[in-house]
């Protein structure tokens, strides 16, 4: 198991849920010098409130305030908050959370930190796998969390295409999975013209990772990540606030792989691709340009209107190599537009499918884990904002309106022959810190997916 947990049966100490609604019950069930020492130290059975409870040896318990199980809006992950604020030691749940599950992952979640170019401790808070949780599960889960983390955190000085490759080769190696990689002038030969203009201008060869794991049988499930390792904007360069945290373009990428653990992992009965067309979106004398005309992989030319919007570009070809296989599943994802955040923020991530069903067990799934996402339209009449007077489709409309949706719009020319088809439009960062959930990289969509996937493919 992951090192946050801990099979049941130690001495562990343990952690009491104080709600407004639950509190007076508590009190009841906890000794006279708890109930003593708590209502000295002022402690309020609220979300956010914590109280160590001493004990003739040591720590007896610890109360943890959180909000009732019916309250609208709560913070499912609020359990998320406490390995940062406890001491080291191995703690249990001595009452059942509303979810339990939820809970423990939350808890591991929070003893993440980003320890590569620093020294740190290993994590020394632990959780007991509360009862009829199966915490095989759960460390396979905060595995693949931890994994994209720590890619997308990691500056691009150590993370271009190339070691974006070494990752999956490493993750590739652990399951059995094959993999093979076109990169450089071999993608001119492959008609992957599009991942290779984006990336040529770098030192560091653009390339389509594509690995493979399963038996050929088996449904086919392929998993598309954008892995702009650095998003300079081309020519059409970002101002220096916009470029800042572009080390999580790649974090399609990352989060792909993160799901790729799970499900390799799980074993699950299916046979998964993962294809990662991987760039840096450098400037230099072989850069881009706007208003170029590339043909792609699916035989559609494509103008450039903007070197910024680099992503649906390389997910392009990298679809159009899925799509030929016809999968059952085609999944998609990336940092791609500003729209998206402008439009739900940066906790909510974008679904677009045409398929109902397809779209409502997804959006199931990930209110059940906590991973929260927000269906939109893929609304056709706007693809005339996607016309060019000279290629067959533009890949930067000059209207400042429904970026996003155009975005999936044009990603969706690339997709004709897949069963099932899903985008997202992910943030991959967390602005700031919330419990479970570090400031920095984080890994979105990937819970919702794999617990999708548990439930049609075991």
């Amino acid at each position: 198991m992951h090192p946050a947990f801990r099979a049941p049966g130690g001495n562990a100490v343990p952690i009491h849920m104080a709600t407004p609604d639950g509190w007076d019950a508590l009190r009841k069930r906890l000794d006279a010098a708890a109930v003593s020492f708590a209502d000295a130290a002022g402690f309020e059975p609220k979300a956010g409130k914590h109280l160590l409870l001493p004990g003739a040896g040591g720590l007896s318990g610890v109360l943890a305030g959180a909000d009732d199980s019916s309250k609208p809006g709560r913070d499912r992950f609020a359990l998320g908050r406490l390995p940062a604020l406890l001491p080291a030691g191995t703690y249990k749940f001595a009452d059942a959370p509303a979810d339990a599950r939820l809970a423990a992952l939350a808890f591991a979640l929070g003893t993440y930190s980003f320890t590569r170019y620093r020294k740190s401790e290993p994590v020394k808070v632990h959780l007991e796998v509360p009862a009829g949780v199966d915490g095989e599960d759960l460390s396979r889960i905060v595995e693949g969390m931890f994994l994209a983390r720590d890619l997308i955190n990691t500056p691009t000085n150590d993370m271009l295409p190339s070691d974006l490759e070494a990752v999956a080769r490493k993750l590739a190696a652990q399951h059995g999975a094959k993999v093979s990689v076109t990169a450089g002038d071999e993608l001119l030969k492959e008609k992957l013209t599009l991942i290779h203009a984006v990336g040529r201008a770098s030192k560091d060869a653009p390339r389509l990772i594509d690995v493979t794991w399963g038996n050929a049988s088996d449904p086919k499930v392929t998993l598309v990540g954008k892995g702009v390792c650095f998003d300079s904007g081309g020519l059409d360069i970002k101002p220096s606030s916009a470029m800042l945290l572009m080390k999580k373009d790649m974090g399609g990428a990352a989060t792909v792989l993160a799901l790729a653990h799970m499900i390799m992992s799980r074993g699950l009965k299916l046979r998964l691709r993962v294809l990662i067309p991987a760039v840096e979106n450098a400037i230099g004398g072989d850069a881009f340009r706007p208003m170029d005309i590339y043909p792609s992989r699916k035989g559609l030319t494509v103008e450039i209107g903007n070197t910024d919007a680099e992503g649906r570009l390389v997910l392009a070809d990298a679809l159009a190599v899925a799509d030929e296989e016809k999968p059952d599943l085609l999944v998609d994802m990336g940092t791609l537009t500003g729209a998206a955040r402008v439009a739900v923020g940066p906790d909510l991530v974008p679904l677009y499918t045409d398929d109902e069903k397809l779209a409502a067990d997804v959006l199931k799934h990930g209110s059940e884990e906590n991973d929260h996402l927000w269906r939109m339209p893929l609304w056709r009449p706007y693809n005339t904002m996607l016309d060019s007077k000279s290629a067959d489709i533009n890949n930067a409309p000059a209207s400042p309106f429904a970026g996003s949706i155009t975005c999936a719009l044009f990603l969706s020319r690339f997709v004709t022959a897949a069963k099932a088809w899903l985008h997202f439009d992910i943030y991959a960062w967390m602005p700031s810190a919330k419990p479970g959930r570090q400031e920095g990289g984080e890994c979105q969509v990937a819970r919702a997916l794999y617990a999708y996937l548990c439930a049609n493919y075991k």
